[in-house]
């Protein structure tokens, strides 16, 4: 019945076509994805205002609308630049208002037309408009019908190959004659892109609309039938799966009828034995025994399969219930710790507390240590023995430029290749539940938008937490409490401090002199003889050669440069061997240089001799204590201060204190109060392209500058740390022993030092102490005295 309505509607058009005369003026509504044909016929659902009001107002008039396709769909309110020029005359057969404002109109195309003014633009859009009427085809040529049976032959293989061809489609094609209206009424059926479907309406001509038709039917041809293809294949495809399905069953009966077990069948067994076996906890066993409950009802080769068997595997290979039986023995303990490293005495004792106390109470949680020190002084190492004492597995894992949280809690199972976090894993790779886990480099993380990873350890490095560690791949709780976490970092300033706060901090500050010679003869040299094929009797370094070689030829608190300096005279004595098998090799402080070449380093050479304007102070780096040498000098000018050296802000702040005492005191100091106005201050700290920062050149600023104002040197044996104010006093810094150690190293055996850091030298191993001479102060007056010597104030007796 809709289909006869229809049909008697655009007969009734067509007939009164002719009498109906368009106004000139009416009202636009844009489209935003569809373009109107004349003679098409379209149910439009109107929403916005404008649209709205241009509806309203032709259904009061005469029914005609002006309809016109706008340039960009998703532009709720275009302006007239953005609304195309040629549009289609269109008359609003029926009209429905909906119960939310919309409004449901049912149109169709009556004439082409164009633009020719827009006459109202506020409320709606009306226009004043110019027809295009075309002129009919007068003659059909055998070229035209040609045309016109292939795009009616096009039309039908396309609905054809869509499922929509029926005879009724065919009748339609066939009665129409006209070669513009057949273009019209293909173009409105084929899925066309709206600057195509607008390019057609822009073309006036029958036979050049048509041909274009026929070339865009040409392309939509070839891909429907390639769409039908695609579809066929993967009909096929389904087919397949369907047949193999029901020969697999087939097979499983067989195999069942014949008492023997298929693959899946034996795979699923093999799971339940190893769940049985990994002792997990409820939680994890009941997720394994749901995991395996899917397994078995999945298709063998189906790729969710393989992912569920990944997971499972992990289940069953990680240690729920697998720990290393500790060694109680203390003694025993002891022994293999000294045996491993000389001194650090507090290390070994804090893993002789934890061992005493598993032995009072085996529940004990595992602590968390962190080691912190220059590099080379055997945090790593450190941590192997220390799992070889306590009879554990060691785990290491480096965290230095890791930025992905995902490394340390796992990726989810949703992402393609997902698996455990780095802690897992090293936990299955072990295969024990209570290692010894050594974290490389805590204070190198990074952090990125794939999240912080120093926030992800916070759960795992906390013993109230790390019971029930939660990794983002398993989704179950393991129990990470037996575990003895170590972790490894050159300084704490960027760690961030809730994880620091987690950590228990053991610091390493590095070697003195005969300590590095004591290692280097027991353990050093030990080793490169035999890495390097040499016999240990066919080597041997004399005690000041060894000596020489560990202040001459390397500056470090770390042994690492020594273990290469002497691996370097082991390779060159294993040239020898093999080149002419003479032997064995004694290595003296005469033919040292034979070796090694002449010394990188000559310590006590740096300062000659006492300068004025040159003082001596210590700093404190990553790779322990370094001797810092500050330099001032007055030079013409307006009073200003000028300080070079790359000095950061704190060290920047303690030169301009260190000046203001200066000029506070220059009545004191011998030296005319006015003596700044024509006089600029220049402090320098030499080797300018290394960054230097830190509370502790205070008072070595001030002396340097002092020294340079009464022309006064500095003694060049001593040297000094500490932060001065601008009253004077003393204030205590950081890092004393490795400070210490650095000014050993240089051949400073005086330091003068706050008088608050006394406390400190109780950390200080005796026989440093017995080669340094510690002098703490409490005001500046003291450490000029001191250093430059008395006679320095002008109120002072000689």
């Amino acid at each position: 019945m809709a289909e006869t309505d229809k049909d008697d509607l655009i007969s009734i058009i067509e007939e009164d076509e002719k009498d109906i005369d368009i106004p000139k003026i009416l009202p636009l509504m844009p489209l935003r994805d569809v373009v109107i044909f004349t003679d098409m016929l379209l149910p439009l659902f109107v929403g916005r205002e404008k649209s709205v009001r241009a509806v309203e107002e032709a259904v009061t008039k005469d029914r005609f609308l002006f309809v016109v396709t706008q340039k960009d769909p998703g532009i709720e309110n275009p302006i007239p630049e953005e609304i195309y020029n040629v549009g289609t005359v269109s008359r609003i057969l029926r009209m429905l208002k909906l119960p939310d404002g919309r409004v449901k109109a049912l149109v169709q195309g009556i004439v082409k037309a164009k633009i020719v003014e827009y006459v109202r633009k506020r409320s709606l859009y009306r226009v004043k408009i110019e027809t295009i009427l075309e002129e009919p085809v007068k003659e059909i040529s055998i070229e035209i019908e040609a045309l016109m049976r292939n795009v009616r032959e096009h039309s039908e293989k396309i609905m054809a190959l869509r499922g929509e061809w029926t005879n009724d489609v065919s009748a339609i094609l066939d009665s129409i004659e006209d070669p513009g209206k057949l273009a019209d009424l293909v173009a409105s059926n084929l899925k066309l892109k709206i600057e195509e479907s607008q390019a057609l309406m822009e073309l006036f001509d029958p036979i050049d609309r048509l041909r274009k038709v026929n070339d865009l039917l040409s392309r939509e041809v070839e891909l429907s039938s390639m769409q039908a293809k695609i579809q066929s294949n993967v009909k096929d495809e389904i087919s397949k799966s369907q047949r193999d399905y029901f020969l697999r069953e087939q097979m499983r009966a067989i195999h069942k009828e014949l008492g023997e077990l298929d693959e899946k069948a034996q795979e699923i067994s093999d799971y339940k034995k190893k769940i049985k076996r990994a002792r997990m906890t409820k939680e994890a066993d009941k997720e394994a025994q749901k995991q395996l409950k899917r397994l078995e009802q999945m298709h063998p080769d189906s790729a969710e399969s393989s992912v569920v068997r990944i997971y499972l595997d992990w289940l069953v290979e990680l240690p729920w219930s697998k720990p290393t039986k500790d060694i109680i023995d203390i003694k025993k303990a002891k022994k293999i710790l000294d045996a491993d490293h000389y001194a650090l005495d507090k290390v070994k004792d804090r893993v002789l507390e934890y061992l005493s106390i598993r032995k009072l109470n085996a529940k004990m949680k595992g602590p968390i240590l962190c080691f912190v020190g220059p590099p080379g002084v055997g945090k790593t190492s450190l941590g192997k023995s220390i799992a070889r004492a306590m009879n554990r597995k060691f785990v290491r894992i480096s965290l230095g430029g890791i930025h992905d949280e995902a490394e340390i809690r796992g990726h989810r199972r949703t992402y393609i290749g997902a698996m455990p976090g780095r802690i897992l894993q090293g936990l299955k790779q072990c295969g024990s539940n209570n290692p010894v886990f050594m974290m490389d480099e805590i204070d190198k993380l990074g952090a990125d938008f794939r999240g912080d990873p120093s926030s992800a350890l916070l759960e795992a490095l906390d013993p109230e937490q790390n019971s029930a560690f939660s990794d983002h791949y398993l989704n179950l709780p393991f129990d990470l409490s037996k575990v003895m976490f170590i972790l490894t970092a050159n300084l704490t300033d960027t760690i961030p401090s809730a994880l620091l706060d987690r950590m228990e901090v053991i610091t390493l500050s590095g070697y003195t002199e005969e300590e590095k010679q004591i290692i280097a003869e027991t353990y050093l040299l030990p080793r490169q003889i035999k890495e390097n094929g040499l016999k240990p009797k066919s080597v041997s370094i004399s005690a000041k050669a060894m000596r020489q070689i560990i202040t001459e030829y390397t500056s470090e608190a770390g042994l690492r440069n020594l273990e290469r300096e002497i691996g370097t005279v082991c390779r060159k004595l294993a040239r020898k061997v093999a080149e002419t098998g003479s032997g064995p090799f004694q290595i003296t402080r005469n033919n040292l240089q034979n070796y090694l070449g002449i010394p990188k380093y000559y310590p006590e050479m740096d300062q000659e001799e006492s300068q004025v304007g040159l003082a001596t102070g210590l700093a404190w780096t990553q790779v322990g204590g370094e001797v810092l040498y500050v330099e001032a000098s007055l030079i013409g000018g307006k009073g200003e201060l000028i300080i070079t050296g790359q000095l950061g802000d704190v060290m920047q702040e303690s030169a301009r204190a260190a000046v203001s005492y200066a000029r506070a005191n220059l009545k004191s100091f011998g030296v005319d109060e006015n003596f700044f106005e024509n006089i600029d201050v220049h402090i320098h700290v030499p080797a300018g392209a290394i960054p230097k920062d830190g509370p502790s050149a205070g008072i070595v600023m001030a002396t340097a500058l002092i020294s340079v104002l009464t022309d006064k040197p500095v003694n060049k044996d001593i040297a000094m740390t500490g932060e001065i104010t601008l009253r004077g006093r003393v204030l205590p810094i950081g890092g004393l022993k490795e400070k210490a150690l650095g000014a050993l190293r240089a051949g400073i055996h005086t330091i003068i030092i706050p008088d608050k850091n006394k406390r400190d030298l109780t950390e200080i191993p005796k026989n440093l102490k017995r080669k340094i001479k510690f002098i703490p102060v409490k005001h500046m007056d003291e450490v000029l005295s001191i250093a430059i010597g008395n006679g320095l104030f002008k109120d002072e007796n000689p």
